[in-house]
């Protein structure tokens, strides 16, 4: 099983920050920048950051005042692999209703049938 943090369902619990992750998935960008995609303050962009920064989702490179955003992929993978594993959960128990319906329904025609047949020869 992979490593995992909480953080990163944490973070990505949160609808602004995953869209900042799709915007940094695109390209890196300033904090100021990912700001004025929003109607929030600096301040509350920031923090969304940090949250990001926290889960290790994203990274910073300072050059001289300006902070640059970019998205580590990492944590994402490890989520990814271990929702994978109850993805495959989820289709094997989805597989076993689809054909437990399918055999209702082929065992409901069945009787459809014989229901048919059995009214043909009360008619005659």
């Amino acid at each position: 099983m992979v490593e995992l943090k909480d953080s990163t369902f944490a973070a990505l619990a949160n609808a602004t920050r995953r869209d900042i992750l799709a915007r940094l998935a695109r390209s890196e960008t300033t904090v100021s920048e990912l700001a004025d995609a929003y109607d929030m303050s600096l301040n509350a962009v920031s923090k969304h950051v940090m949250a990001l920064e926290e889960a290790g989702l994203v990274t910073r490179r300072v050059d001289w005042r300006t902070h640059y955003i970019c998205l580590n992929p990492e944590p994402l993978r490890a989520a990814h692999e271990w929702l994978g594993f109850y993805s495959a959960f989820w289709e094997n128990k989805l597989d076993a209703l689809e054909q437990f319906l399918a055999n209702k329904k082929g065992a409901k025609h069945v009787a459809s049938d014989s229901a048919k047949k059995k009214t043909r020869r009360n008619a005659r």
